[in-house]
């Protein structure tokens, strides 16, 4: 382990950098690094805190890097020592990109070792990590964030002697269900939201239409030399699942055309923005392996695209109004994102891998006596309510707050609130 220390508004850091196995269940002697950042008040320096890890969303996204003491960070560094984990393959933790791709071989080579980068490696590292920083016997709590919700459960499910506490927010994922079930689910969310947005701007369905019509007549070029297509105007539609999102979509679209010489055409600000948005180069990972988080012991077989089936709504035709996608990756991606078409033949491997583990011991889970305390949002567009309190019921020692106050950026909008009440909820008897 190495270490390096900075000092920040109201914070201080130390950066801690550990070497780990790829496979930490096999004879495999491959090994990765995996960094994390902890962060304590200056003023509690010397005291003996307890220890709370972020589980950052995705999958394929680094931790956080606050610049200030705010938020649910804030919150937490009231009472805690705030370890950020850079999940293996993000961030500063032997990063997967396109350039680091060249290092792993063919693509079943690069497809086996990818398959490495779900939750159970995620929960192995963070494991490793407990006893090398605090000991075998002393335990921390856990945050997880939406994927990092998803971490918490393979966490519970596989080392809970580890585990003070656990708390959740917007990541209370499908114990047993298959992609299928996930993605008619949320396609059913999707298609709510897309509505909710238009009922709320109802001029911007026109335009967004005229995007999608001009850009079928039209060649158009993003910043890296790829074409502006219709799909990838519809991926915008992640936005959708923030609480911020429909702004953020109204006030781009507010800015798409700009006239030249009498004729309209897509403004160069507005093609940075949705290059901006949508560039797949720092985190390659999420759509990688966004299936297989979703993967039991059977391949996914690009589930997302099969089941559009259930959402007639989206393929966009001339005359049809445009819906967005929400988080769902379609093997498209790996022909129009530059920084995905380096994946796109490991991608395809890892769709049709049919031999993947399970993620959850549901023996262990409905025996569980660690305290969880989770936020599911009621209108979230990513992780199917239903589907997370059908969760809920499987998992003991479950508290569970159920609200239609937050879309899916809950923690990041209102975190110290959050973040205040789950710990509370957390202490309280069943």
């Amino acid at each position: 382990m190495r270490i390096s220390q900075t000092l920040m508004p109201g914070m201080l850091t130390r950066d801690h950098r550990f070497e780990l196995p790829l496979d930490p269940v096999g004879p495999d002697d491959r090994s990765l690094e995996v960094f994390a950042r902890e962060l304590v008040a200056p003023e509690r320096e010397g005291d003996d805190l307890p220890v709370l890890v972020y589980l950052q969303g995705g999958p394929g996204s680094e931790a956080p890097r606050p610049g200030q003491a705010d938020g649910w960070i804030g919150r937490a560094l009231k009472d805690f020592r705030v370890l950020l984990l850079d999940q293996r393959g993000t961030g500063r933790s032997s990063p997967v990109t396109r350039q680091t791709l060249a290092d792993l071989g063919i693509p079943s080579q690069q497809a086996e070792y990818l398959s490495h980068f779900r939750a159970d490696g995620i929960v192995a590292d963070a494991e490793a990590i407990r006893r090398e920083l605090l000991g075998p016997e002393r335990r921390w709590s856990i945050l997880g964030q939406s994927f990092g919700g998803f971490c918490a459960l393979r966490y519970l499910s596989a080392a809970p002697e580890g585990l003070e506490r656990a708390l959740i927010t917007g990541g209370l994922a499908s114990l047993t269900r298959p992609a299928e079930d996930v993605y008619r689910a949320t396609y059913r969310r999707l298609r709510a939201r897309n509505d909710a947005y238009y009922r709320r701007y109802p001029e911007d369905e026109r335009g967004w239409t005229e995007v999608a019509s001009y850009l079928q007549e039209h060649d158009v070029r993003l910043p890296d030399g790829a074409r502006l297509t219709v799909e990838r105007v519809q991926f915008l539609g992640m936005e959708l699942g923030s609480s911020d999102g429909f702004e953020n979509l109204h006030w781009l679209l507010e800015r798409a055309f700009v006239h030249v010489q009498g004729r309209r055409e897509l403004a160069d600000a507005f093609l940075h923005e949705v290059y901006g948005r949508q560039g797949f180069v720092a985190n390659p990972l999420f759509g990688v392996v966004h299936e297989a988080i979703y993967a039991q012991e059977r391949a996914t077989r690009w589930a997302a695209q099969r089941m559009l089936e259930t959402a007639p709504e989206i393929p966009f035709e001339p005359g049809k109004p445009l819906r967005f996608t929400g988080e769902m990756i379609y093997p498209w991606m790996f022909e129009q994102f530059p920084a995905l078409r380096p994946f796109r033949e490991a991608a395809e491997l890892l769709a049709e891998k049919a031999d993947w583990t399970a993620l959850y011991d549901l023996d262990a889970l409905a025996a569980n006596d660690v305290p969880v305390a989770a936020l599911a949002y009621v209108d979230d567009m990513f992780v199917d309510y239903e589907l997370s309190r059908e969760t809920a019921e499987r998992v003991g020692s479950v508290r569970l707050w159920s609200t239609d106050a937050y879309q899916h950026n809950g923690l990041r909008a209102d975190g110290a609130a959050i973040l205040d009440r789950l710990l509370a909820m957390s202490q309280d008897p069943l």
